[in-house]
């Protein structure tokens, strides 16, 4: 969970980064399943999936929790008890409270949307970030744990 000021700098906002494999999809349900509706957190979730395909990743999700799940458009602006979604082909990244959305850096194959997101949540919002991998296999998330260690040394 990372902490961030809104726009009136009241109660910082605690943020969740969820990044899941094509496979996670089921792991992902079942996580927020259980999350309270009023949980006080707002959640980001990237999934590792073909970008040539139509993303169904946020009504799949709506199934399984209460909370609003939005697909991140440009500069939406994090809120509370709300679980934002990836678009597809696209990299997040995180910078004062607002979601921002780029073309991916890397050509298709070699494309590491998770890692981009927890990257700019570790440097944005603080030393002390709250990030899972809901993974069957790969590097997906390796380097960001790395970055992590790092900076708590």
């Amino acid at each position: 969970m990372t902490a961030m000021k809104d726009a009136d700098n009241r109660v910082p906002t605690r943020i969740v980064g969820l990044g899941a494999s094509a496979g996670g999809l089921e792991p992902l349900e079942q996580f927020l399943a259980h999350v309270p509706a009023a949980s006080g957190l707002a959640y980001i979730v990237v999934q590792h999936l073909d970008p040539t395909h139509k993303a169904m990743l946020t009504e799949l999700l709506q199934r399984a929790t209460p909370m609003p799940v939005r697909e991140v458009t440009a500069s939406m602006r994090l809120e509370l008890n709300a679980v934002y979604v990836i678009p597809p082909n696209t990299e997040l990244t995180v910078k004062d409270g607002i979601l921002r959305l780029a073309e991916p850096s890397a050509p298709r194959g070699l494309r590491l949307p998770i890692d981009v997101l927890f990257c700019s949540l570790a440097g944005d919002q603080g030393p002390a970030p709250l990030e899972s991998s809901f993974r069957a296999w790969g590097r997906m998330g390796r380097s960001v744990c790395r970055r992590s260690r790092r900076k708590e040394a």
